[in-house]
């Protein structure tokens, strides 16, 4: 695999790891995730302790390149996600390209059973969107509607690639899902997923937790192709592409 990648996250300037991480189309889905060595995708119920200054770096660019950061409700709130923020010299990267100066934030729901008053609604810099099945409450979603726009689509569960498509037609065509691991178990059964960034973390977290992927399963098992790999203090960062 002589196209592979193999760098030193010390030694890349913030140009050189964005640039590592530029999307190969303008219409494109990346996940990303950190796991211990042994595959867990949380330790005592959340992904934080997994990850660290280095995965912080990456992660902070990841989301300065998206349009639209997707994430699930359990996440959102056992992570504590509040609005999206950048620090100046990410807003600057963004306005120097013509990007708005942060991401929409999409939090995805079945239920849509969320609290519209919570801060990531309440004090966002750009308003919210919600993605939840088209059989949720009606006063529910007229609620997160006052502060969010509804994307309501799939009966019982929601349908993802219907969600992806008007996220796009919003203009949202870069999508970056921060999980969690049902979300993205979602989105490899509807065969969305463009790339995969993944940490490995340097840590045995033993039985218990889940994976990264839950959830529906797959038809079949989708080929990736390794691009780069990240070494940061023991941590191994690694970038997936659509095989």
């Amino acid at each position: 695999m002589s196209d592979v990648q193999y760098l030193k996250l010390d030694e890349l300037s913030e140009a050189e790891l964005y640039s590592a991480y530029a999307p190969p189309e303008e219409d494109w889905l990346r996940v990303n995730f950190v796991a211990s060595a042994d595959g867990a995708a949380t330790l005592n119920g959340l992904s934080g302790p997994l990850s660290g200054k280095s995965d912080k770096r990456v992660f902070k660019v990841l989301r300065a390149r998206c349009d639209v950061l997707v994430a699930g409700s359990g996440t959102v709130l056992a992570e504590g996600y509040g609005p999206l923020e950048l620090n100046p010299e990410r807003v600057a990267w963004r306005s120097d390209r013509g990007l708005p100066n942060v991401p929409v934030m999409a939090v995805a729901s079945r239920s849509a059973r969320l609290d519209p008053g919570a801060p990531l609604f309440a004090r966002a810099a750009r308003k919210p969107i919600v993605i939840c099945s088209a059989d949720a409450t009606v006063d529910q979603m007229a609620s997160l509607r006052e502060v969010a726009d509804v994307i309501a689509v799939g009966s019982g569960a929601i349908d993802y690639r219907a969600a992806v498509e008007v996220m796009r037609e919003m203009g949202l065509r870069q999508i970056l899902c921060e999980g969690g691991p049902t979300v993205f178990g979602d989105l490899i059964a509807a065969d969305l997923v463009d790339e995969l960034c993944l940490t490995v973390s340097p840590l045995l977290a033993g039985a218990g937790p889940v994976r990264v992927a839950e959830g529906r399963s797959s038809d079949s098992a989708r080929p990736l192709r390794l691009r780069h790999v990240i070494e940061a203090e023991g941590n191994l960062i690694l970038r997936y592409l659509r095989g």
